[in-house]
């Protein structure tokens, strides 16, 4: 595709181009235009129709839009800022450094002007900065038939027509579907159709929190209300997909030891993903010395039974195997909502239970293993007993620290695999050299 377009811009076929760009949804485009170099780049986006261009723009990665900036007129980004949807206006000037801010705002009309300038400073994290104030005001004393005339009117300009607001002196009265509309007669007044129990946020909530309205209650749209209950914006489910990605993305970084960016793999740099990778491993690494001077500490049981060291490793992985199993599990639990910090001592006494099990299961096989290699049940009482006992603890361990991460208020999946790790490695070599040096009478 990409090869083609570029051969029909250089036989200057321009029709063409303009007949394949037309058959492209909005996002695979932005995405080929990723691809153009900066010639290129130009001439495509300068031959799409405007309201397609601001939509594309919106799409496109911020290297693309960086070199869009350089060649476009202000009179061009004053069409697109116009066009854009406020939330992804707002999107892209957080991206964008302060002196162009100001540039770009200088070109737009004062209310685009005021409205962006409303959201950028909401929190950066909060509702409000993810919501759009282009939304379809109804009042309760209107018709179907003149509802539906307004929205003819200022839908085109709108996130969204099927849901519709039911306001008065801007204090949220209810909302209202374009089903209710379009199925019912003309003469209806809205305050008979319109539904009064409604799910709102406000605008200083977490936008994590909005989005696992989402995901509960199927919205399309949620309304966005100030302190004084006046609707100020709202927050389409799009937005809630884009926070959705965000969150899961920072807790896939933070389950695996780095700290969270945004940007691409292939976009990123080797030395930013050095950056956002040693503070873990560096922090781990110093922890994990812990267990090597527990391991010192005993070394005089290494020279009467150097068969201890064997099997060390086999106890340590299956500790962090086992912590990292219900830590997986409880740090999804809590991200989809399921499970909560009430339910600490009924999560610790299933993992207490899962874990006898699993634990009893691979001490016997284990055991039996040990006592046909070696031919020593005392050394494959010992391992086996060490097993259990890390099972129980990792699991355990494993499920309570998400658990109080989330109490503090702090993000779960900083308590994920290699945190955890480190911790159960040190309880599992003191169990199992306590147990040795009880058993041997070392």
């Amino acid at each position: 595709m990409i090869n083609e377009l570029i051969e029909k811009i250089e036989s200057k076929d321009y029709k063409s181009v303009h007949e394949m760009l037309a058959k492209q949804y909005t996002v695979d485009l932005a995405d080929l235009l990723d691809e153009l170099d900066v010639k290129n780049l130009a001439i495509v986006f300068r031959m799409l129709e405007k309201e397609q261009a601001a939509e594309v723009f919106s799409y496109m990665d911020n290297d693309s839009r960086q070199r869009l900036l350089e060649i476009l007129s202000s009179k061009e980004l004053d069409v697109i800022l116009d066009l854009m949807a406020t939330d992804d206006a707002v999107d892209f000037l957080e991206d964008m450094p302060a002196n162009v801010v100001t540039k770009l705002l200088e070109t737009v009309d004062s209310k685009t002007r005021s409205d962006i300038n409303r959201l950028l400073q909401y929190p950066e994290d909060s509702v409000g900065s993810i919501m759009t104030t282009e939304f379809v005001e109804l009042y309760p004393e209107m018709t179907v038939k003149q509802a539906l005339d307004k929205i003819r009117t200022v839908g085109i300009d709108s996130e969204t027509i099927y849901t519709c607001y039911v306001v008065e002196r801007k204090k949220l009265l209810g909302i209202i579907t374009a089903k209710d509309l379009i199925t019912n007669p003309v003469d209806t007044l809205i305050k008979d159709l319109m539904t009064d129990n409604f799910i709102y946020v406000q605008v200083l909530d977490d936008q994590e929190y909005a989005a696992k309205l989402f995901r509960r209650y199927d919205f399309l749209a949620l309304p966005v209300l100030d302190k004084d209950k006046r609707i100020v914006g709202i927050v389409t489910f799009d937005d809630a997909m884009d926070v959705l990605v965000e969150e899961t993305t920072e807790d896939m970084h933070l389950m695996a030891a780095m700290s969270s960016h945004s940007e691409s793999y292939l976009k990123t740099t080797v030395f930013e993903h050095a950056r956002h990778r040693v503070f873990w491993l560096l922090l781990l690494m110093l922890s994990a010395s812990i267990t090597g001077s527990i391991i010192a500490d005993y070394e005089d049981a290494f020279l009467v039974l150097p068969l201890l060291v064997s099997f060390i490793p086999m106890l340590m992985d299956t500790g962090g195997n086992s912590g990292s199993q219900s830590s997986t599990l409880i740090i999804r639990g809590l991200a989809v909502d399921e499970i909560h910090f009430n339910d600490f001592f009924k999560i610790l006494w299933i993992e207490f239970r899962v874990s006898l099990l699993v634990g009893s299961a691979l001490a016997i096989a284990n055991g039996i293993r040990i006592f046909l290699v070696y031919k020593s049940l005392d050394f494959a009482i010992v391992v086996s007993i060490s097993l259990i006992s890390t099972v129980v603890i990792s699991k355990l361990v494993g499920s309570m620290l998400p658990l109080l991460a989330g109490k503090l208020k702090l993000d779960p999946a900083i308590m994920a695999a290699p945190l955890i790790t480190t911790i159960v490695d040190t309880c599992s070599i003191i169990i199992y050299f306590k147990i040795a040096t009880t058993v041997f009478a070392l």
